[in-house]
């Protein structure tokens, strides 16, 4: 009996060492913080580390953090803007815990306080900008977006890292205008493209037509100066060969002339001025050539 006793108080003994173990050792994650109420109070330095962690049993009481960024997915939000133009708009949030202090004890939930404020700070950033500038300024509306979330959240121990619009719905009737707009621009621009082709093709033509000109003007210039030279060189060759002719040879073409035209049937002849001096030369020659030579050697 007393065997019995012994060994059921050391069993209890046992089951209350490990109670207190359990209670009095906490593993803290790499990726998360544990914030420590002792005796339902903390502060900064009740804020524990990533590691193995110690408490006092029934004394603290741990509350785990994770401090990885997170997503959030704000669905489909109908909001007015500035224009009146009714859109729907969904998004999405990347935040993080950068306190884990006050994401503990100044919020209760930390991501659905976070989706509230960002449904109605995306009706009130919508509100002031206009249709059009809405779908064309998508990035500024993320920042603005971000910047405004990340003041609310910063009492919260949070900071909104992104803020990212998946899509921008419009009304039907403002679609069924935008796709005409699109079609009559995409017209526009076939438009400019075909004509800016045609001007292009004109000027080529005209360039084309420019260089064959300028070709075929440079090739008479050409011809002009190869006749004009040829026509020079042929003068001074016709000038040299008549300064090698000496009277006598002009002589007896003279003679060989007037025998053509004795020959011809006419009736009438024109006999220049210049026939009685070369009557006279040929006489000249005549009794120069039957006139006695003396020996040779005297």
């Amino acid at each position: 009996m007393e065997f019995a006793t012994v060994l059921a108080i050391a069993a209890f003994i046992v089951v209350v060492l490990l109670a207190i173990l359990y209670l009095s050792v906490r593993i803290v994650q790499q990726y998360e913080q544990m914030v420590v109420f002792r005796l339902g109070k903390t502060n900064e330095s009740m804020v524990r580390p990533p590691g193995l962690r110690f408490l006092i049993p029934i004394v603290d009481r741990p509350v785990k953090v994770d401090v990885r960024e997170q997503f959030i997915e704000v669905p489909s939000q109908t909001t007015i803007t500035k224009d009146n133009a009714p859109i729907n708009v969904d998004f999405l949030i990347y935040w993080r815990i950068v306190d884990p202090l006050k994401s503990i004890v100044n919020v209760a939930y930390f991501a659905g306080a976070l989706q509230g404020v960002a449904t109605t700070t995306l009706r009130a950033v919508i509100g002031d900008i206009l249709l059009d500038e809405v779908l064309s300024k998508r990035e500024q509306i993320n920042e603005v977006l971000r910047a405004k979330l990340d003041e609310v959240t910063e009492r919260w121990g949070g900071k909104v890292t992104t803020v990212e619009i998946r899509e921008i719905t419009p009304p039907r009737d403002v679609q069924d205008a935008m796709n005409r707009q699109l079609s009559a621009e995409r017209t526009r621009r076939a438009v400019i493209t075909e004509s800016e082709g045609n001007r292009q093709a004109a000027i080529n033509v005209a360039e084309g037509q420019k260089q064959s000109e300028i070709l075929k003007a440079e090739g008479e210039r050409q011809a002009a100066i190869l006749r004009a030279e040829g026509f020079s060189q042929a003068l001074e060759r016709i000038f040299a060969a008549a300064h090698l002719v000496d009277e006598k040879t002009m002589a007896l073409q003279y003679l060989e002339a007037l025998k053509a035209l004795g020959a011809s049937p006419s009736t009438k002849f024109l006999i220049p001025t210049e026939f009685s001096h070369l009557a006279e030369r040929i006489t000249g020659y005549v009794t120069e050539g039957m006139a006695p030579h003396p020996p040779a050697g005297r």
